[in-house]
């Protein structure tokens, strides 16, 4: 097995005075699949956000939460919350926390023993490794050992959902992964800058050439049949060629509405990072697991 998928020999991480919480910053489609694999394996999540989130999957997105107030995807409902006092609280009624904090201001508060950055950024981000025991990043931009611990993963192909603990992941190339025969004609995007006026619902399925948004007086048609996989809420502010859309050529409304194989993936490998110290087994569920 090569190296990088291996952490250094002996390392553990140090957990005095850290709590048996995750914290994932970000929760558009690939960190609410993160979410979702954390949360079924029983372990207690915050997920820390921004003001006004950009993600287009909403239906498959706790970043939803931000905007509704709350937001269940698939069996699993996330809440809102004003302060870091009301995680438990949110955690004991069976709903995930989701908090407004952008600086991610409630990892010195909460001190948790995991923070998983998946804000996809794709570039390098202000983060070194101590902000918490063990630290993961999601995608291009992370270097283990230099922002994170560990970096997942997040590119199709045979090594999706691998952890690296030396190196990082694959580089981004821009290009949508392929859908029958459709790539770049998936995404949609803003033809203008402005506000956006969306004309469909999440699952629904369109015919090419059908309305879907408007920029102003700039319009967005479908460019083949499709179900709407994903797109952002209308009084959003755009800029042009932002992403602000996805359709699927598959045309089945319920892949609109469950967590991607891909992101379950990601979620694997995140799960499989935290599960494979038993300092970590101990913390959480009481037993080394040995």
């Amino acid at each position: 097995m090569e190296m990088f998928f291996l952490p250094p020999r002996g390392w553990q991480p140090r957990l005095e005075g850290h709590t048996p919480w995750v914290i994932v910053r970000g929760a558009g489609d690939l960190g609410s699949g993160v979410v979702v694999r954390l949360v079924r394996a029983g372990m207690p999540v915050l997920v820390l956000e921004i003001p006004q989130p950009l993600a287009v999957r909403r239906a498959v997105a706790f970043a939803e939460a931000v905007r509704r107030g709350e937001h269940q995807v698939e069996e699993i409902r996330a809440l809102r919350i004003e302060h870091v006092g009301q995680v438990e609280e949110v955690w004991r009624a069976g709903a995930v926390p989701v908090l407004v904090d952008p600086e991610g201001e409630a990892i010195a508060t909460l001190r948790p023993a995991v923070v998983v950055d998946a804000r996809m950024l794709k570039r390098p981000p202000e983060t070194t490794p101590d902000l918490a025991p063990l630290t993961l990043g999601l995608g291009p931009g992370f270097v283990a050992g230099v922002h994170v611990h560990g970096v997942v993963e997040t590119q199709r192909g045979h090594t999706l959902g691998r952890v690296y603990w030396q190196g990082s992941a694959l580089p981004d190339t821009g290009v949508p992964e392929q859908v029958l025969h459709y790539r770049e004609e998936r995404v949609l995007r803003a033809p203008a800058d402005g506000l956006l006026e969306t004309l469909v619902d999440i699952g629904q399925v369109v015919e090419a050439g059908t309305l879907l948004a408007r920029v102003g007086e700039a319009e967005v048609r479908a460019p083949f049949r499709g179900a709407v996989r994903g797109i952002l809420p209308s009084g959003m502010p755009v800029t042009r060629g932002l992403k602000i859309g996805d359709l699927d050529p598959r045309a089945d409304p319920r892949y609109c509405f469950l967590v991607s194989d891909k992101a379950l993936a990601i979620g694997g490998g995140v799960l499989e990072a935290i599960l494979r110290f038993p300092v970590m087994r101990s913390l959480f569920f009481g037993s080394p697991l040995t």
